[in-house]
């Protein structure tokens, strides 16, 4: 799994814009954001890196809101709340990483880092 995205306390990274791909170009499997027309190696490498970059925190970000959804899901003041065994079939997860996820998630709605910390608000 990727490395974990960075909290509140310390400043986000931002990924390289991912361009729009159009349909035409999406169509072609050999067409990947353009990849395949860069010539020099060294250009290559520093696109093929930004896009590696970008996709990393994006999937970082992305399983951080499935945790906060996962945690409102079973929050048991929900009348419609689910179990971490719904949670994990509506996700395709295991049920005990769905039971993580929602730990996970609660974690992150208080605002407590990996480390059990708070943020620190730096005002």
């Amino acid at each position: 799994m990727a490395e974990p995205t960075p909290r509140r306390h310390e400043p986000r990274l931002r990924p390289a814009p991912l361009i729009f791909e159009p349909a035409e170009a999406a169509a072609d499997p050999e067409h990947f954001f353009d990849l395949e027309s860069i010539e020099d190696p060294r250009a290559l490498l520093a696109r093929a890196t930004e896009l590696t970059q970008a996709f990393r925190a994006a999937a970082d970000r992305a399983v951080e809101f499935q945790a906060i959804a996962a945690a409102q899901l079973a929050d048991p003041r929900r009348f419609d709340r689910l179990t971490p065994a719904d949670i994990a079939e509506r996700a395709e997860w295991t049920e005990d990483y769905a039971k993580r996820m929602v730990e996970f998630g609660r974690d992150l709605m208080r605002g407590v880092d990996a480390e059990g910390r708070s943020p620190v608000d730096p005002v």
